[in-house]
């Protein structure tokens, strides 16, 4: 019997979902399978052990029929019902659903019609002007669906934050549990927060090297062994990641850490200074270089740490290691000392059930109290974002006395601000009249639609809504969905200028699809005196724990604790938000 995870549940029901979707069912058929997933994905609890157990009697929204199935697939770890569904289609179908534009209507539509059944022969229908003579499709959507597969074969072999990490902490924690290692971490892109990474590098310290990587060659998480040798090791993930263990001696350790970690440019500039001070530096150790004389001693290293201090410099964080005047900042004792999570204190852009969340107020309250944060902010979306469920001015100022009504019961414990993720419209102008929004605590301005704006409009219509006296902050900036949608035309540096005089924040959405704005861009808006908010965007309280990717967004920008609004304690948060925008 194959392993059976929670998410092995979550993914054969939303398959299902999509399975049924594509064959034309009953949407209420569909939606039960779609709000099973959703349940089993939050589900308090070993819901995989209730379900071998056929022990789900009680649990809201999973009937018997769902409770039969999760039983079957717990216990047996396949379902005959998905299996018969999935023999229906070709594999290549299911490759269909990832590209941006296509729902299972479409996806219907193209294997019903023209037989279009991978990304290949999606492709070729394309450039063979096929799809374009379908219904419901034309010119246009034949040349986005073009850009989309252009989009996905460029970055074939990226993976954005939460699907690295998850791996990356797995495979560290049972590199860390295995006796013969001493000491252990990941390196490469992903130590540096980059927004995506290509692949895992994991530097290990052993006396045991080759024992090491014939262990890393047989982890589960294994699907193909690249190669194998007695001291490096490369394996491929089941979802094509690339991971590569180097083990090497306690003493090389800190050396190998800190050059895997990169990025390049930084290691250029510290091999030059180390040069220029007669030392050779590489993954191995420092060696005496040059014209320097034998008997000057090599200073021990122990760690990273005195690597840089052997070199003059302070210790320059991962995140910052991209030869962006990290090294300047830390000869000269001037690096700032970086925002950490521990130090956030609440956060605000989270979404209810009102729109398109998938928990009520309270559930995503009481999750925020377990995280131990002290404040929250619920932005739900306005009307306009039909497709989210927005509010309209009726169901946003019932939420705002429900808001009233828990801050009453639980404030004293978690506080919720009142607020409202509102849209941006075209022109600038905002879906709620400036006498509704005067009424919420908060207001997050997003753009939702309309993204094909040359970049001057676009900018101009961004820069209108951020001179609303009510805008608090700026949402997802330039709406990116990392590795599926470029951003839409923006001047950055317009932006930045105009959230310094007016007093907006631009927030920091820590979505690992978005993590917008880059963070190449934040040294200039901290500069700027521009303040962030790190905001998870949550739509479901386990979305709490995009935080940290924020976080590393944050770190990356040279962003300190007193640059982040939800670093602020609740009375200086409630102060802040309780002044004109000018006066902050």
């Amino acid at each position: 019997m194959s392993h059976v995870t929670r998410e092995t549940l979550t993914s054969v029901l939303e398959e299902i979902a999509l399975l049924l979707e594509l064959k034309g069912e009953n949407p209420f058929k569909i939606r039960a399978y779609r709000q099973g997933a959703e349940i089993v994905g939050s589900f308090d609890g070993d819901i995989v052990a209730r379900a071998r157990d056929n022990d789900l009697d009680g649990i809201k929204g999973i009937g018997a029929a769902l409770q039969d199935k999760l039983h079957e697939l717990a216990s047996t770890g396949e379902l005959e019902f998905h299996q018969k569904l999935r023999a229906e289609y070709p594999a290549g179908i299911f490759d269909l659903f990832d590209v941006e534009g296509l729902g299972p209507k479409k996806v219907a539509a193209l294997y019903n019609k023209l037989g279009i059944d991978s990304l290949p022969a999606l492709k070729q229908a394309c450039e063979d002007g096929k799809v374009a003579e379908l219904s419901g499709f034309g010119k246009k959507t034949e040349q986005k669906i073009l850009e989309a597969l252009a989009r996905r074969e460029k970055f074939a072999d990226r993976f954005r934050l939460h699907t690295a990490t998850h791996a990356a902490e797995t495979i560290l924690e049972a590199l860390r549990d295995h006796p013969k290692v001493l000491r252990a971490q990941y390196a490469g892109s992903l130590r540096r927060s980059r927004e995506t990474v290509g692949d895992l590098d994991f530097i290990v310290a052993t006396d045991s090297p080759a024992e090491l990587t014939e262990w890393f060659s047989r982890l589960d998480q294994a699907n193909e062994v690249i190669a194998r040798g007695d001291t490096k090791c490369s394996i491929r993930l089941d979802n094509g990641l690339q991971c590569d263990l180097r083990a090497v001696s306690n003493d090389q350790y800190p050396f190998a850490l800190q050059y895997f970690t990169g990025s390049k440019e930084h290691n250029v500039a510290l091999r030059s200074r180390a040069l220029k001070q007669g030392l050779s530096l590489n993954e191995y150790g420092f060696s005496a270089a040059g014209k320097a004389t034998q008997h000057e001693p090599i200073p021990a290293v122990h760690d990273e740490r005195d690597i840089y201090r052997t070199l003059g410099l302070d210790l320059i964080p991962p995140e910052l290691r991209e030869n962006r005047g990290e090294i300047e900042a830390a000869d000269e004792g001037v690096l700032p000392r970086l925002v950490e999570l521990e130090n956030l204190r609440g956060t605000f852009h989270n979404h209810t059930t009102a729109s398109d969340g998938h928990a009520t107020l309270e559930e995503m309250g009481g999750a925020a109290i377990e995280l131990g944060l002290r404040y929250l902010g619920i932005a739900d979306h306005s009307k306009a974002s039909f497709q989210a469920n927005g509010l309209d001015e009726e169901r946003l100022l019932k939420q705002v006395e429900e808001i009233g009504t828990w801050n009453d019961n639980h404030g004293e414990e978690l506080w919720i601000f009142s607020g409202s993720e509102v849209d941006i419209l075209k022109d600038g102008s905002l879906d709620f009249a400036d006498d509704i929004l005067a009424r919420l605590d908060y207001t997050v301005a997003s753009v939702h639609g309309s993204f094909t704006l040359d970049e001057k409009t676009m900018t101009r219509r961004l820069i209108r809504a951020m001179e609303n006296e009510h805008v608090t902050m700026l949402g997802h900036l330039t709406g990116r969905l990392l590795l599926r949608r470029d951003g839409y035309a923006v001047n950055h540096e317009k932006i930045i200028d105009c959230a310094a005089e007016t007093g907006t924040i631009i927030e920091i959405n820590c979505n690992p699809h978005r993590l917008d704005m880059d963070w190449r861009w934040w040294r200039k808006a901290r500069d700027r005196g521009v303040l962030t908010s790190l905001n998870p965007d949550a739509h479901r309280p386990e979305q709490f724990q995009f935080l940290k990717f924020g976080i590393g967004v944050a770190r990356k920008g040279w962003l300190r604790k007193e640059d982040v609004l939800n670093t602020f304690p609740l009375e200086e948060v409630k102060e802040f938000l309780g002044k004109p925008k000018k006066q902050r």
